[in-house]
């Protein structure tokens, strides 16, 4: 996980203008994920088959995320936002289909640049917030199938999100927040062996965080 979030922060440093209004926001929550098909081959076999997925979120590795925005305006704002989502393929439907294991959970991590629009203290310290954003995912992708796994991180294809929510200013320099984030991502996983694994992945999840502005 370092070598994923080296690469994250770099361009945090890279981006940063001298002279901002900046957050810096940690958040968690509650995350699902609906049913999604899943198809590829391996080991000289064709599947196709409809998954259920469970995203486990307060179970080890848990389901977390944090971004930078830089405020250009009053109400216009861009961030920088790292998902670490995680999904878990049904048991049943996968060992069906000859999966020991399918789950993308150290985890579907989305990188997304994102444009964000807020109504500042439209009600005495709430703040309201809408923002979405496209980038890509890059999971940890552990899949078994016969005498094959797949155990290593991959760039998987393209994402996006969307966001509303609204924070509470408890100063001027701490605010706390919750919010809605909905992800999509198109995943096409090299696996171990030959083969591919393609799938194409919705989250939604409650979120709750902190925010420091400086």
């Amino acid at each position: 996980m370092k070598r994923l979030l080296a690469p994250v922060l770099a361009l945090l440093v890279m981006a940063m203008p001298a002279a901002a209004e900046w957050e810096v926001s940690l958040y968690t929550g509650f995350q699902s994920a609906p049913h999604s098909d899943v198809s590829g081959d391996a080991n000289g076999s064709d599947f196709d088959f409809n998954a259920g997925w469970d995203g486990k979120p307060f179970e080890a590795p848990p389901y977390y995320g944090f971004r930078a925005t830089w405020w250009q305006s009053e109400h216009l704002g861009y961030a920088l936002d790292f998902n670490h989502a995680k999904v878990y393929a049904d048991g049943d439907t996968r060992r069906e289909n000859g999966f020991d294991r399918l789950e993308f959970t150290d985890g579907l991590n989305i990188i997304t640049m994102n444009v964000f629009y807020r109504w500042p203290k439209a009600v005495k310290r709430f703040t309201p917030y809408v923002g979405a954003g496209l980038g890509v995912a890059i999971p940890h992708v552990d899949v078994e199938i016969g005498n094959s796994r797949t155990f290593e991180y991959q760039f998987t294809g393209p994402a996006a999100q969307l966001v509303a929510g609204a924070s509470y200013d408890l100063n001027d320099r701490w605010a706390v927040f919750g919010e809605y984030k909905g992800t999509y991502s198109q995943n096409e996983a090299d696996l171990d062996g030959g083969g591919t694994l393609e799938t194409d992945i919705i989250t939604n999840a409650l979120n709750i965080g902190l925010t420091f502005k400086f």
